[in-house]
C-alpha cells in the first residue's frame, strides 16, 4: 500500500510536469473507484490551471485556480506523467489532460482510490480535517509522542500507525523505525521513556526521509510519477525479513502479527 514517502514521491514526480499547466479535459474510463467520482467533476475542471501540488497525510492534494483535487492511491494506485496519446492498459481509470500534450493517468487494480474536489479549505476537508500531526512537523516531537502514550495500553506499533496521532507512518516504515529506535513493537506504548520517545520520534523522521531520498519502498506494483519502482525494500532491516539474519548482530528475525498485520523485529537490538 503507498505510504507517506510513496505519496510524497509521488507529488515530486508530478510537480514538474503539472505545475503551471492548464487542464484541458477530465477524461473518466471508471467512476466506480472508493467513492464513485461525480458525473459534473470534469465540467469542474476544464480549463482551469494547477497552481502547485501538495501533500496532507497519504493525500495529493492539487491546488487549482478556484479549488482543489484531493487524490488518494488506495492500495495499489499509481499517478503517472504520460504522453497524452498513450495506449490505455486494464485498470487506467482516468486521465487528467494537459495543455502540456502530458497527461497524469490513474491506475488502480484495487479501486481502492479516490478523487474529490473541493471548493474550500483542503484541510478542512472530511478526509483531512481530523488527522493527526505529520511526522516531520514541529508538533511530533519527543514531548508530544511521550504525552499521547503516557495512558495508552496499546502497542507502540499501534499508536504509530494512528492517524489521529501521527500519519503517514505506515506498516513498513512502523517496523523500520521501531527497528532503528531499538523498541520492540508489542511494547505498551505507556511503558516508552523519554529517552526511547525521543529515539523513536528521531528514527521515524529519519526512516521517511530515506525512504523519500530512494522513492519509497516497491513490494509488490508501486510506481512513481516516472513508472520507476522504489528502492527503499533493498535498505529494510527487518521488514518481510522473517528468518534472515539482522543486519547488524545476525540474529535471525522474528515474525508477529499483530491486528491482522505482519510485525517484523530482531529479538537481540530491540527491547
Amino acid at each position: 500500500m503507498p505510504e507517506l514517502p510513496e505519496v510524497e514521491t509521488t507529488r515530486r514526480g508530478l510537480e514538474p510536469h503539472a505545475a503551471g499547466r492548464r487542464i484541458v479535459a477530465l477524461a473518466m474510463y471508471e467512476a466506480r473507484l472508493r467513492w464513485r467520482v461525480p458525473d459534473d467533476l470534469p465540467a469542474k475542471l476544464a480549463g482551469q490551471r494547477v497552481l502547485r501540488l501538495g501533500r496532507r497525510a497519504k493525500y495529493l492534494l492539487i491546488a487549482l485556480e478556484e479549488g482543489t483535487l484531493l487524490v488518494h492511491l488506495g492500495m495499489s494506485g499509481t499517478l503517472r506523467v504520460l504522453a497524452a496519446d498513450t495506449p490505455r492498459i486494464a485498470h487506467d481509470h482516468y486521465d487528467l489532460l494537459l495543455e502540456s500534450g502530458r497527461t497524469l493517468r490513474f491506475n488502480d487494480p484495487r479501486r481502492f482510490g479516490s478523487l474529490h474536489y473541493t471548493s474550500g479549505d483542503p484541510r478542512q476537508h472530511p478526509l483531512l480535517a481530523r488527522l493527526a500531526p505529520e511526522p516531520f512537523d514541529r508538533a511530533f516531537d519527543a514531548q508530544y509522542l511521550w504525552r499521547i502514550t503516557r495512558r495508552r495500553r496499546a502497542s507502540i506499533k499501534q499508536v504509530l500507525m494512528n492517524s489521529r496521532l501521527v500519519v503517514g507512518v505506515g506498516n513498513i516504515y512502523a517496523s523500520e523505525a521501531l527497528f532503528r529506535a531499538r523498541i520492540r513493537p508489542r511494547r505498551r506504548a505507556q511503558s516508552l521513556s523519554r529517552e526511547e520517545a525521543a529515539r523513536l520520534v528521531k528514527a521515524v523522521r529519519a526512516v521517511l526521509s530515506m525512504a523519500i531520498r530512494v522513492g519509497g519502498t516497491t513490494l509488490r506494483d508501486y510506481v512513481g510519477a516516472d513508472g520507476q519502482p522504489g528502492y527503499f525494500r533493498q535498505k529494510l532491516y527487518v521488514y518481510e525479513r522473517a528468518g534472515k539474519p539482522c543486519r547488524v548482530c545476525r540474529t535471525p528475525i522474528r515474525q508477529i502479527t499483530q491486528q491482522g498485520r505482519s510485525s517484523y523485529y530482531c529479538p537481540s537490538c530491540q527491547k
